[in-house]
């Protein structure tokens, strides 16, 4: 089938994962030509497909293909390098739209220290291990793949968000940055995401904001910042809802995921409020995972 030659590097500090693909050998041959037009497929085990798939580009008529591209991962967290898997499929471009799948290879990411970059060089499989997350039945021809959530929380997404209080202006500035990996809610398999937050109890009319809408897009960055006027002594008594929907026209909106901080709230929630807290006129950006509720 091929062997393929990339790298991993888990970037612990700015929570991503780079997957530098440098290149396949010997891959089998897939067109009448006897070559093939090898691209990268990347995909992270268990989640929500469409969302989380990178690829590289196309490259002609090769067997031997040099891609040398870097895909990258944002939102990744230490329990998701624990936990997760990346499938790295290499597959045949047909002009027709059939693609064809070559080969893959799979890598538990616990195996990567943090700020380490890791070399592999790996033959590529056509089966799948039946002991791997996926179970691959043949039906008829048809197959059916199933993957195991592994007692996995239903996967919403994730969302970056930076949180300061500064003492110029007399209150809290929300930063939200962007989401990654957002479950797809619409017919398309995408969703047209958009944040409010609300900041409770008590405080009236100010209390809500929301961000603009990101049209078809799992993974929208926003960049946009809000203030509250609010004292910092008052601030503690709060707690920041933080609720991702998708904008149906006409329709009411589906809610994505979302989450709460504030002084109720318990681990990472908890801690970024506190932090924000603690730190006056510091900036401090931290990942959420999306919940359903």
């Amino acid at each position: 089938l091929g062997a393929l030659e990339f790298s991993l590097l888990y970037d612990q500090e700015n929570s991503s994962l780079h997957c530098t693909l440098i290149k396949a050998k010997g891959l089998k041959p897939m067109d009448s030509n006897g070559l093939a037009d090898p691209y990268v497929k990347l995909h992270l085990l268990p989640g929500a497909s469409k969302s989380n798939k990178l690829r590289t580009k196309t490259l002609r008529n090769t067997r031997n293909p040099v891609w040398n591209e870097t895909l990258v991962y944002h939102g990744i967290t230490d329990e998701d390098m624990q936990r997760k898997t990346l499938r790295i499929s290499v597959c045949d471009e047909d002009k027709f739209g059939h693609n064809e799948f070559i080969g893959e290879t799979r890598v538990s990411l616990k195996k990567l220290k943090a700020n380490q970059k890791k070399n592999f060089n790996i033959c590529l499989e056509r089966v799948i291990p039946s002991s791997s997350l996926s179970l691959c039945v043949p039906i008829s021809g048809w197959f059916l793949l199933q993957v195991d959530r592994g007692g996995d929380v239903e996967e919403r997404g994730k969302i970056l968000v930076s949180l300061m209080y500064s003492t110029q202006q007399g209150g809290l500035i929300v930063g939200i940055v962007r989401c990654v990996h957002l479950a797809a809610m619409d017919a398309n398999g995408y969703s047209d995401p958009f944040v409010k937050l609300w900041l409770k109890p008590d405080m009236g009319k100010k209390a809500k904001h929301k961000t603009q809408i990101k049209k078809k897009t799992l993974n929208p960055e926003f960049n946009e910042e809000f203030f509250y006027d609010i004292k910092h002594s008052d601030l503690a008594k709060k707690s920041l809802d933080i609720s991702v929907w998708d904008y149906d026209i006409g329709k009411s909106n589906d809610y994505i995921g979302g989450c709460q901080l504030g002084i109720t709230a318990k681990g990472e929630r908890l801690k970024h409020w506190y932090e924000c807290l603690k730190n006056k006129d510091k900036k401090i950006e931290r990942w959420h995972t999306l919940q359903n509720e």
